[in-house]
């Protein structure tokens, strides 16, 4: 018997929300073949087939969190050993449990309402018997709406024959707080509970690399903003390597790090991922645009994997095309700060020359932790990056 458990899928993972399994007891699969859809503090990731064999029973549901090492499902293998619970008669009574309570529950539940499992967790979390919600779709499936009009009615008894009582009415709508939405809550609450956030704020002109992108593109080279903002990044963060650091407080120490793997805080309709260019410095802009185009788009079509999301030492955000003009940032904890990028527009700035010309500025936000760097060596950060990037020949020249 082949006893698939959950593993640690990346950076020290603790636990995982099942989502949805790919098979049902019954079915033959193959060796990789996805088992179950697991949800961590960072993505949501597939569970393989460690061999080939029958689906022999699943014994986590759907909608359970679990800590890492839980067997999740067991399967009969092509040559398993099927005595495998007579040689281990300690497993033998929870096991057995496990199965009576299975099938009670598929007797007295499952065969008589028919219903996803998200919808029956609904149920549970509200402490609603499924069997008495009314069913709008004609082949008497419950659905979610269903079960949300039945939770906004009040059922609440009649004291008096001839007693009428109106039942409240509800002013709000309820959305399931789980899953990604609720991994990205703990995560800004650790961030927020365990660093001393500060945030300084700056601006940046861009005309003269907007200018250059313009001549790449007449030469049909095309390079994003944000390429050029992850480059001049690395060789402030090489000056100032205390941003491109990890506070350890059991060993008092401030671990510089000698990789520089920038994050990419992303906007998913699963909500906000981080995706990881790994060796930022030993890359050309050209390498990193298209790096930051293949991350952002495997993010929205939830196609990361955990390599594309470990081992993060510094988080850029860029949130201009969004429209904001500023913002406070939650650091990507254990990271020592993330900076922000906001929307340009266009502005009247002072030239060398005493002028009044229209340039393109932008605003930028970058949040650090206190504990481990001073506000004067953020501005002497910022002000790095803003000398590389409003003199774009100064950055082709880091790069020699």
């Amino acid at each position: 018997m082949i006893e698939v458990k959950l593993h640690d899928i990346g950076e020290g993972m603790t636990e995982g929300e099942i989502v949805h399994y790919y098979v049902k007891e019954g079915d033959m699969v193959k060796t990789d073949q996805p088992l179950v859809e697991v949800q961590t503090d960072k993505m949501v990731a597939e569970l393989p087939s460690p061999g080939t064999g029958q689906i022999k029973e699943i014994l986590i549901p759907i909608g359970e969190t679990v800590q890492v090492g839980t067997t999740l499902l067991l399967i009969e293998g092509e040559g398993a050993d099927k005595s495998h619970r007579e040689d281990h008669p300690e497993k033998q009574p929870a096991q057995t449990v496990t199965k009576e309570l299975t099938n009670k529950r598929i007797t007295t539940k499952i065969n008589r309402v028919l219903a996803t499992p998200y919808t029956r967790k609904i149920a549970r979390d509200h402490g609603i018997d499924i069997e008495q919600v009314p069913a709008s779709d004609p082949s008497g499936r419950v659905t979610e709406e269903d079960m949300y009009q039945y939770i906004n009615q009040s059922h609440e008894p009649v004291i008096e024959e001839t007693l009428e009582v109106e039942p409240p009415q509800s002013n709000s709508d309820e959305i399931p707080f789980w899953g990604i939405r609720k991994q990205i809550a703990q995560k800004m609450t650790q961030s927020l509970y365990t660093i001393p956030h500060v945030t300084h704020f700056d601006e940046v002109e861009l005309t003269r690399l907007m200018e250059l992108r313009e001549e790449l593109k007449a030469d049909g080279i095309s390079v994003s903003v944000p390429a050029f903002f992850m480059k001049a990044l690395v060789f402030a963060l090489k000056d100032f390597p205390v941003f491109n650091a990890e506070l350890d407080e059991t060993q008092e120490t401030i671990k510089l790090k000698k990789e520089y793997n920038i994050g990419l805080a992303t906007d998913t309709e699963d909500g906000l991922m981080v995706p990881v260019i790994h060796g930022a410095d030993r890359k050309s802009i050209q390498q990193l645009h298209e790096d930051i185009k293949d991350l952002t788009q495997k993010a929205k079509e939830r196609k990361l994997e955990p390599k594309h999301m470990k081992n993060g030492t510094f988080t850029m955000s860029n949130v201009g095309p969004l429209g904001s003009t500023g913002a406070t940032p939650i650091i990507n904890y254990p990271e020592t700060a993330l900076i922000a990028f906001h929307k340009t527009k266009k502005r009247p700035v002072i030239n060398d020359q005493d002028e009044i010309v229209i340039g393109q500025m932008m605003n930028l936000s970058m949040s650090f932790d206190h504990r481990v760097a001073d506000g004067a060596t953020a501005v002497a950060f910022t002000n790095r990056f803003i000398s590389l990037i409003e003199n774009p020949s100064k950055l082709m020249l880091e790069m020699i």
